[in-house]
């Protein structure tokens, strides 16, 4: 799609008329007018407004002329999974996994290769193949060539072993010690929980990125223990094979 085809979708995806959409990116009805007859395009300052006001990436406004690759794990990427800034605007450097809030989460190599490693077994390589291949790639991204300038050395790291010890030190009956925190995005761990009364809960944030770790129970077998944490919260729940039948253990503020 062109980029006049794509902001005529995504205002009528919206439900806004011209006027409303010229209000809301600060432009006049007659420049929306011109955009979707394909007269003129936005300028970068307009379509950086519309990528924080439509929650798209720039590159899809401009009807995705290049394919994006996140600049610390070499994932291909799409509008679902571009990280965030600070403001909540997408930077289209990173996935959300390795750049969360302003937050670079890897400041180890090795320690992304280990996360990555299983999600491409599960697309067919060997764990080999996975491992010579990340070795290979990872050095050539940006994030990796400008380390010393891009990462707060270690600081990150050292939360996240913080948060560990945290962890482990709780009375959570039959979870095993905690070695790894990962990067999760909420809406894939967002589990829905009965509260007394009959009341269901989600805690997290759809859109926004976690720390956390699936543990296998050391006394019942089929039983799994599910670790999210941040800088504000520790949440503990159990649940069966792929989320059936959670239950909130714990939720503490920090």
């Amino acid at each position: 799609m062109e980029t006049k085809d794509i902001l005529k979708t995504l205002r009528e995806k919206n439900g806004l008329t011209q006027d409303q959409m010229a209000e809301r990116v600060m432009v006049t009805r007659q420049a929306v007018s011109r955009w979707e007859n394909g007269d003129t395009q936005p300028n970068t300052d307009t379509l950086r407004i519309l990528s924080k006001e439509f929650n798209v990436s720039i590159n899809t406004l401009l009807g995705s002329p290049r394919q994006l690759v996140c600049q610390c794990c070499g994932m291909p990427l799409e509008d679902a999974f571009i990280g965030r800034n600070k403001d909540g605007t997408l930077n289209e450097e990173y996935c959300q996994w390795c750049y969360a809030d302003g937050t670079y989460t890897y400041s180890d190599m090795d320690d992304l290769i280990r996360v990555c490693v299983p999600h491409m077994v599960q697309e067919g390589f060997s764990e080999e193949q996975a491992r010579s291949y990340m070795k290979e790639m990872l050095p050539k991204l940006d994030y990796w060539k400008r380390y010393e300038e891009l990462s707060d050395h270690g600081e990150f790291a050292a939360f996240k072993q913080q948060l560990i010890e945290e962890i482990n030190a709780l009375p959570v009956e039959g979870m095993p010690e905690l070695q790894h925190l990962n990067a999760l995005a909420g809406r894939d761990v967002n589990l829905e929980y009965r509260l007394p009364g009959g009341i269901m809960v989600k805690f997290l944030d759809d859109q926004k990125t976690y720390l956390g770790n699936q543990l296998e129970s050391e006394i019942k077998e089929g039983l799994y223990f599910g670790v999210i944490a941040n800088m504000e919260f520790i949440l503990v729940s159990a649940y069966e094979n792929e989320g059936e039948n959670p239950e909130l253990l714990l939720y503490k503020k920090r």
